[in-house]
């Protein structure tokens, strides 16, 4: 359960995330994140949140946006709002570290999505695009499909190839805790 004032990080990029208000406080209407990003050559992947609303105000710093294609900078007291199912992703360029708050609405699990993710970047489970082995990535993909999902290839191949990999991975899971 994720709870307000609660902190995760990511060593991968160092960013953090302070959530402030929590799906839990809201009865799932939305999801409200502090967030830290260093300058970083890092970009995230390219990805849709296809039934949330997402939001970025930047308190400090400027934040590069790739929004449907389209290149934006947002800076201090700026906002951007991303409808669903519009691809995008951000990166901090520098030369300061950017504080903003996002949101998402409403806010369904993505708070348990970036506990994973983050805990899959501390144990360095992310490859240098920022995405885990694929039968991971399976798993997570089917999980969270309605929070989150990269772009490439199209989600219908994505879902038929990760439907068939996920016994796999289940099995390959269990036999690793047993042992």
């Amino acid at each position: 359960m994720t709870t307000a004032h609660q902190t995760i990080f990511n060593p991968r990029n160092g960013q953090k995330m302070i959530f402030r208000t929590t799906a839990q406080d809201t009865n799932g209407a939305y999801l409200e994140i502090k967030t830290f990003n260093p300058p970083s050559d890092e970009k995230e992947p390219e990805h849709v949140h296809p039934r949330q609303e997402s939001s970025v105000e930047v308190l400090s710093g400027t934040l590069h946006f790739s929004i449907g294609g389209r290149n934006h900078l947002v800076g201090p007291g700026e906002k951007v709002t991303i409808p669903p199912g519009v691809p995008h992703f951000f990166w901090n360029e520098g030369p300061q570290e950017v504080h903003s708050i996002q949101r998402f609405r409403p806010a369904l699990t993505i708070d348990h999505f970036f506990k994973t993710y983050f805990a899959l970047a501390h144990a360095q489970k992310l490859n240098s695009q920022g995405l885990p082995p694929l039968l991971i990535l399976s798993r997570l993909a089917l999980r969270y499909q309605n929070d989150i999902r990269i772009t490439k290839p199209p989600w219908p191949i994505q879902k038929f190839l990760f439907l068939l990999m996920a016994p796999v991975s289940k099995l390959l899971i269990r036999s690793k805790r047993i042992k």
